[in-house]
């Protein structure tokens, strides 16, 4: 398998670019704010053509350069349908000021829908690439993990791409419109640790980690935490 990746943006989001090898056709991960020229320079460097553009959820940071990337290639773009309303409204919800901060990063651009874009549903088979399907709602409504198996690794054998909702020793945030304590506290206690051991997290901010390293380090998968009655609290992005 291949994997190419980068941060973008001003929040450092984690844009990656997946094949079964280089020079083959490749899937788009979360191509976000100012991520087109990293897409453009890593499909050159690597032979790559890309055929699908794939969004872990709708927040700004992970979508905004979704639709010239799809366009770019002529290619369809997949989100969770609850999410689809934050391709051309990232601000729904938020507070005073927020489309002016919007409209600053952006430079001014438009957002728009992909001209073909696609709901994802239980799994999706796309450059030569089988992926499961898994919803997580909590940071956001149309959350989702993306796994897929890995061959010829002595000691993984998936790679989940896993948003903003597990991170190398934390979570999503669930204090933004969308997010739901409650609701990730049950993604948390089944899909999240319902994830094997040898499932490498690759996840939509900062470093890579494995699944058995999260589970017994990271302190929000941990018993005391995930108690129905546990408060929630700001954890990242």
């Amino acid at each position: 398998m291949f994997l190419a990746s980068f941060p973008a943006g001003p929040w450092q989001a984690n844009c990656y670019l997946a094949a079964t090898a280089a020079g083959r056709e490749c899937v788009i991960v979360d191509p976000g704010v100012d991520a087109y020229d990293g897409v453009r320079a890593t499909v050159a460097e690597h032979g790559l053509t890309p055929v699908g553009v794939l969004l872990t959820h709708g927040h700004i940071d992970h979508v905004a350069s979704a639709t010239r990337v799809a366009h770019a290639w002529g290619v369809p773009a997949w989100i969770h349908a609850a999410d689809r309303e934050l391709l051309t409204d990232p601000v729904a919800g938020l507070g005073p000021g927020s489309a002016e901060l919007l409209a600053s990063v952006l430079g001014g651009a438009e957002l728009a829908e992909p001209e073909d874009l696609r709901f994802f549903e239980s799994g999706l088979d796309v450059a030569g690439l089988t992926f499961e399907v898994v919803h997580a709602p909590g940071h956001r409504p149309g959350c989702v993990m993306l796994s897929t198996p890995l061959t010829g690794h002595d000691q993984l054998d998936s790679v989940v791409f896993s948003g903003d909702v597990l991170f190398a020793g934390s979570i999503g945030r669930t204090d933004l419109p969308g997010g739901d304590h409650a609701v990730m506290l049950d993604t948390l206690r089944g899909p999240v640790l319902g994830l094997p051991d040898t499932a490498a997290i690759l996840p939509g901010h900062g470093q890579q980690t494995v699944m058995a390293r999260e589970r017994a380090t990271n302190p929000y998968l941990q018993s005391d935490f995930l108690q129905p009655n546990r408060l929630g609290g700001a954890h990242n992005r």
